[in-house]
């Protein structure tokens, strides 16, 4: 029997051979190609999870170095140049006139405006830079003191000429807006420094201490300042004054005769003794 011009035997062959050869690619495919290729493959994925690692990390030492500068600029600004500024120009308010009063002026005003442009540059820093979701107190707090220190350098510009009417209701208002934005700088400080030490896991402990012993300097010089006269006052009532010395005997007794002069009426008629009494 055939099949065409081959006989059976020799296409059965053929097709034992064919499936020989089939199951030989693929065996060698399997058991030589497949793992270059899992390799090959698992080497860009382990590629690739290393640099997105690298990227993350980059990412996160920069993002930790823009936190650092941020709560620099705002120590410096609302923490040191504020309250010197404050200082400034209490001392200036103590004095009279002349050249001393205007040097303490411009130099509260320098120190005010130094703060105002590093705030600026830590504001400008955070919108930029940070996610503000506004979630806690810090970041809202913030936000408020950057209206408020704008607002105070308004006020400022504003002054008006001494013996203005509205004189004094813009000295209080300064006042008070200066006072209450460097009491709550100080606070907001304290609550940047926990979110680094939340944010960072690195310990804040050391510049919690500095800036305590800044503030607690800064507050002790502005209460030793309104006692200073006081007390320059109290020396030089202690160092000038004299202790009376007691009278010698001789004295007493021309005083008591000057008494006696005084008192007894002079020897005279009775009509004139009653008169020289009243006199």
């Amino acid at each position: 029997m055939r099949l065409g011009s081959f006989p059976l035997p020799w296409v059965l062959k053929m097709q034992i051979s064919h499936l020989l050869g089939s199951f030989t690619i693929s065996a060698l495919y399997n058991v030589f190609l497949l793992p270059l290729v899992s390799c090959s493959s698992h080497g860009e994925v382990t590629a690739s999870s290393n640099h997105k690692g690298i990227k993350e990390h980059k990412q996160s030492t920069q993002m930790t170095s823009y936190m650092a500068v941020h709560g620099l600029l705002l120590w410096v600004s609302i923490g040191f140049l504020m309250p010197v500024g404050i200082l400034t120009i209490r001392m200036a308010n103590k004095e009279e006139s002349g050249r001393r009063v205007k040097v303490l002026f411009y130099l509260h005003a320098i120190l005010q405006m130094l703060a105002v442009l590093l705030a600026t540059i830590g504001a400008v820093m955070s919108i930029k830079n940070f996610e503000n979701s506004f979630n806690n107190s810090h970041q809202r707090l913030g936000l408020a003191l950057y209206g408020a220190i704008w607002m105070q350098v308004l006020i400022g510009f504003c002054r008006p000429p001494r013996g203005n009417k509205r004189r004094s209701t813009w000295y209080l208002t300064h006042w008070i807006l200066g006072t209450v934005i460097s009491l709550m700088g100080i606070i907001n400080i304290y609550t940047g420094l926990k979110a680094y030490h939340k944010k960072t896991s690195r310990s804040t402990g050391i510049w919690t201490i500095l800036f305590t012993a800044e503030v607690s300097f800064i507050a002790f010089f502005y209460l030793f300042q309104d006692k200073w006269e006081y007390i320059q006052k109290q020396g030089l009532i202690l160092g000038n004054s004299q202790q009376p010395t007691p009278p010698s005997d001789q004295e007493n007794v021309l005083t008591q005769r000057d008494n006696e002069k005084i008192l007894l009426p002079e020897p005279c008629g009775k009509r004139n003794a009653l008169g020289n009494l009243f006199d």
